[in-house]
């Protein structure tokens, strides 16, 4: 027992050791906390009071002992290290809230300067100037940007003037103001290229603005110039990367005189860029020297072209189809002849400025040099109903490649869909293969009426008696479209008349009805137009083009012709074997030549093509007949 009580005591001892350290240590550690809270009592207590006695020497006009308070605090902040930041959390809400007491007196004086010219009271200009650079900063940073107010013309020269002479002495901002002040009158003479600048720069016309920066900086130096060199460099970050997609997709769609234009302005905007050298290389090596053309203008038009010879020329078909329209053999041989006798496409309204509605304004058509202008007509791209079953399209159509295509039928009664069945597909291939056969991008003009459909579909309601009016009278049942399939067909349509538009094409109309125009009155003419304004405009856009139907046009003098001009149409093409082309009262005039089967026939086109060569020998008619 004894020996049992003995371990007992050599244990309880033992834990006696142990408890006696264990209160030790805590005992520190609460003395620590306790020391370490009374600190932080007191620093809070004191600093909890630094706020008072700061705005105490405010109201007292003290401003040498609020400004040393101030400098007390700031000292503190900025001596810290950043890994001790959280430390000084409390001293920097302080010298946050003294700083807020003295900004909202600043901004006050400030505002009395500028809107009611103020002359400060001996008690503000003690406090702007003995505040030293708690109140100097601010006020150096107002001038500044006072002085750019002035350059971009929303503050005028007495009343910056003003400010300066009231201010610009003190000697927390003497330093900055005195070469402002001298400033003032190169702000001035300077302003007006800043401003056009700035504007240029706020409607994305980059390229512009950049220059006109570099413009304002090659002629002055100081406070103008700096701004102009910030201003650029913006500039230069905004505009890079949506010039260089602007770039890229007109070398994509061919139009590389104008992109070469850009990247060689780019080029100088950002002489080391290795992108931009090897994009000014592409599409200079895709362009010739271009020279004004002053000659006659070539002007080819099409129907929708036979896609299947099979069913255009059978037995059943009708003589019609013969001779008004081609076939693709036949329209693809025609352009490798005009290419090879050096025409190039243009756009019809490249020899005209549309953008005053009162007068039109020729412009001088450059081409390539050794190339003749072209402009391809493709007109009235509505798909009658008479042309289903008979070897022509019945629509415009995207493949799997999103290329636009023909749709049609073919003598077996498969739906075919192909670039090769219509001309626009046509054209467009014959482009990629051949780009210098394009100025620029250019690809032809594709008129619309709105009679039935508009590239095959129905896009109004008041298409669908026409429609079915059409496909009666052909032996076709009647079609009766619901208001939200119509809503997809002209979502389908402007689709694919904006893909043709980015691409190069350009629109016209063939009338609403397809009517006989000089044989209208006008009432028919206005009727006819309006519907055309209403329900084919809001699809493709504003458009300048009319191609009278079968060439029966309207004298320009006429009351129906001025009306027509009224209405935005300014470029007209009636029909004529031979180039022709006029200028009128607020118009311009183009005869065209028609290609269908009896022209090709009947009428000598040898300065464009030999008929012998591109004639299709499985018409129902031969060349001689």
């Amino acid at each position: 027992m004894a020996k049992e009580f003995g371990l007992d005591f050599r244990i309880n001892k033992q834990m006696t050791g142990m408890n006696r350290v264990l209160m030790i240590v805590c005992f520190v550690v609460l003395l620590s906390f306790a020391v370490g809270i009374g600190i932080i009592y007191v620093s809070n207590s004191r600093l909890s009071d630094i706020l008072p006695r700061f705005e105490k020497a405010l109201d007292s006009r003290n401003y040498d002992q609020a400004l040393d308070i101030y400098r007390d605090i700031h000292a503190r902040v900025v001596s810290e290290s950043p890994d001790m930041e959280k430390s000084i959390s409390k001293e920097k809400e302080v010298l946050f809230a003294m700083e807020d007491v003295v900004d909202e007196r600043v901004t006050s004086i400030e505002y009395l300067l500028r809107y009611e010219r103020y002359t400060p009271s001996t008690d503000d200009k003690a406090f702007l100037e003995q505040m030293k650079e708690l109140t100097g900063s601010s006020l150096s940073i107002w001038l500044d940007q006072l002085s750019k107010e002035f350059l971009l013309g929303t503050i005028e020269k007495p009343t910056l003037q003003f400010i300066f002479e009231q201010i610009g002495d003190y000697s927390n901002v003497v330093a900055s103001s005195v070469p402002l002040k001298k400033e003032i009158d190169n702000i001035e003479i300077a302003r007006g290229g800043v401003q056009e600048a700035e504007k240029l720069f706020l409607d994305k016309d980059y390229i512009a603005a950049a220059e006109k920066f570099e413009i304002v900086m090659s002629g002055t130096q100081g406070f103008v110039y700096q701004y102009a060199e910030s201003r650029l460099s913006d500039l230069k970050l905004e505009m890079y990367d949506p010039i260089m997609e602007q770039c890229d997709h007109m070398l994509d769609t061919f139009k590389y005189y104008t992109a070469e234009e850009v990247l060689s302005k780019m080029a100088s905007i950002f002489p080391d860029d290795l992108k931009i050298q090897s994009k000014l290389l592409e599409a200079t090596s895709n362009t010739m020297l271009v020279e004004e053309y002053t000659g006659t203008i070539e002007v080819i038009c099409v129907k929708p072209i036979i896609a299947d010879t099979d069913l255009a020329f059978s037995e059943d078909a009708s003589s019609t189809i013969d001779s008004y329209y081609l076939t693709k053999n036949e329209f693809r041989k025609i352009l490798e002849s005009l290419y090879a006798k050096n025409y190039v496409l243009v756009d019809a309204l490249s020899i005209v400025d549309v953008s005053n509605s009162t007068f039109l304004l020729g412009k001088t058509l450059m081409v390539p040099q050794g190339k003749k202008p072209l402009i391809i007509v493709l007109e009235d791209f509505n798909y009658s109903a008479y042309q289903k079953g008979n070897g022509l399209c019945s629509r415009i159509v995207f493949n799997d490649q999103g290329y636009v295509c023909g749709e049609y039928t073919n003598a077996a009664g498969q739906t075919v869909v192909s670039r090769n069945a219509e001309a626009i597909g046509i054209l467009d291939a014959f482009v990629e293969e051949n780009p210098d056969f394009s100025f620029n991008g250019a690809k032809g003009v594709i008129t619309l009426s709105g009679y039935e459909t508009i590239f095959g579909y129905i896009t109004n309601s008041d298409q669908i008696d026409d429609r079915n009016e059409a496909l009666s009278a052909v032996g076709l049942p009647a079609v009766n479209p619901t208001a939200e399939e119509i809503i997809t067909n002209v979502e389908n349509v402007t689709a694919i008349i904006n893909v043709l538009k980015d691409t190069g094409w350009t629109f016209g109309s063939s009338t609403y009805g397809y009517i006989n125009a000089n044989d209208s009155d006008m009432e028919t003419i206005q009727n006819d137009t309006q519907k055309w304004l209403d329900q084919v405009l809001p699809l493709t856009g504003q458009v300048h083009v009319l191609v009278y139907p079968n060439g029966n046009f309207i004298k320009g003098s006429d009351d129906r012709a001025i009306y027509l001009k009224n209405k935005g149409f300014r470029v007209f093409f009636g029909v004529g074997p031979s180039p022709y082309y006029t200028f009128g009262d607020n118009y311009l005039y183009f005869d065209r030549a028609v290609l269908n089967g009896d022209t090709l026939r009947n009428l000598d086109y040898s300065r464009l093509f030999q008929a012998s060569v591109v004639y299709d020998t499985t018409r129902i008619k031969g060349l001689n007949d």
